[in-house]
């Protein structure tokens, strides 16, 4: 099916949820340009717009219902003629999406995206479109992504899909099983990002230490990185979700040795108390825990480790918590993410006796949050006087600084650097001597 591009449709893509999510929109961009149509960042001038959506928890939901509100409004007020819903809040309700929302135009679900131009041209002629089948989307033929210009790093997804059997979690029914990409798969998707001017390359899956296991028989993570690491104009490589279960000495020796591999760790936890990892179902205990941060710290020296937390979840007791917080105090994580329990259906936790009050759950979340905030500071406060690499990508004319990233901090969930002194380009690396430090930034001069 083609239609009329005499008069070129406008294509915007509106993003929410992870940045697995923001690799499908970019895969989803190359498409609807390929096809002919043209990519617009703002909603308000398309005549199509794609909200690529998440429902991992309450708010999550709650966020793409309104955006897709939103976005239809758009039809009373501009030349928006379709708008179509993508992601995994498709993949859970488009029954429920498309009775309870007549707003919405056509639903692609995780596993069809690639059939979105398919469903545009639906849509334009009148149609209600619907391709919501098997998650299992393969990531494997997949190279070419159109990257928002000025963006100087990407995600690269080596799996997709999930085996773990975390009692909150809804993944694997959304994402499907765990399936990881070939080696040589990953390295053509870095070549084609670097000839696009990106810079750092983060490896995310949802259990990123399992990569390989599929389909080699064996945890390939270290080849992995090794291989990534021999592209010409790929300076750094970041891992995250590195579950602690399969994070092997060779792993830790290939992020200490290897000078392309940031010292930086996203490993999520989720807890510390034993009776709590059994109810969620986690691999592991916090005995196995404190002996592999230790570890790494030992052998890689310098190394930002990033973890996630929940609180609230059920059964968690005032004393599950305290001892939580002293875990938290005696770790010291350098980046640490805090997240209230949110009771999802369809999981095996939300029939768990015990649920936990939304004030209590907000409560800790705040007490665990100040606690973080302290040590951070305390953390950030030893970059003092160093010399750090920093990758700068933007500039603020107001105050006349640039601003970049260490090789310690991820991407929007961590902290910058406000640089002084700086005359080259964005998108290249400095060295700059920190000077100050805050809660959670930096601020320094090129030397």
């Amino acid at each position: 099916m083609t239609v009329n591009t005499n008069t070129k449709e406008k294509v915007a893509i509106v993003t929410l949820g992870c940045e697995k999510n923001l690799v499908d929109s970019d895969i989803m961009s190359e498409l609807v340009d390929k096809r002919g149509y043209e990519v617009v960042e703002n909603p308000e001038e398309a005549t199509v717009v794609v909200v690529n959506t998440c429902s991992f928890i309450d708010a999550a939901k709650e966020e793409s219902v309104n955006m897709i509100l939103d976005m239809a409004d758009l039809k009373k007020t501009s030349k928006l003629k379709s708008l179509i819903v993508a992601g995994c809040l498709t993949q859970r309700y488009k029954e429920v999406l498309m009775e309870e929302m007549p707003e919405i135009d056509g639903i692609v679900g995780t596993g069809d995206f690639d059939k979105i131009t398919d469903i545009i041209e639906k849509t334009l002629i009148g149609e209600k479109a619907v391709m919501v089948g098997n998650p299992a989307f393969s990531y494997e033929n997949v190279s070419r992504r159109k990257i928002e210009k000025g963006t100087f790093t990407a995600y690269i997804k080596v799996a997709e899909g999930c085996d773990n059997a975390c009692t909150f979690c809804i993944i694997p029914t959304l994402r499907g099983a765990f399936r990881s990409r070939t080696i040589e798969s990953v390295v053509r998707e870095a070549e084609e990002l670097s000839q696009q001017g990106i810079k750092e390359i983060s490896l995310i899956a949802q259990d990123l230490t399992n990569y390989g296991m599929d389909l080699y028989g064996e945890h390939r993570l270290p080849q992995l990185l090794t291989e990534v690491s021999k592209v010409e104009g790929i300076e750094w490589i970041r891992i995250h979700y590195a579950y602690p279960g399969y994070f092997t000495d060779e792993l830790i020796d290939v992020i200490a040795k290897n000078p392309k591999v940031c010292n930086y760790i996203d490993m999520p936890l989720q807890h510390s108390e034993d009776s709590v990892l059994k109810r969620m179902r986690r691999p592991g205990r916090q005995r196995d825990t404190r002996e592999l941060v230790a570890k790494i710290r030992d052998r890689i020296g310098q190394v930002a480790i990033r973890t996630s937390i929940i609180v609230g979840f059920p059964g968690e007791t005032e004393e599950d918590f305290g001892n939580l917080v002293e875990f938290v105090k005696e770790m010291k994580f350098d980046r640490l993410g805090v997240f209230t329990y949110s009771q999802e259906e369809d999981t095996p936790a939300y029939r768990l006796k015990d649920q936990i009050d939304q004030e209590t759950k907000e409560r800790r979340a705040n007490i665990l949050m100040e606690v973080q905030r302290e040590i951070a500071g305390e953390r950030n406060g030893q970059f003092v006087g160093q010399t750090l690499d920093v990758l700068i990508e933007r500039y603020d004319g107001k105050n006349n600084i640039y601003i970049g990233r260490t090789q310690f901090d991820a991407l929007e969930v961590d902290g910058e650097v406000f640089v002084t002194g700086y005359q080259g380009e964005l998108g290249e690396i400095a060295k700059v001597k920190i000077t100050h430090s805050y809660d959670y930034d930096l601020s320094g001069e090129v030397v």
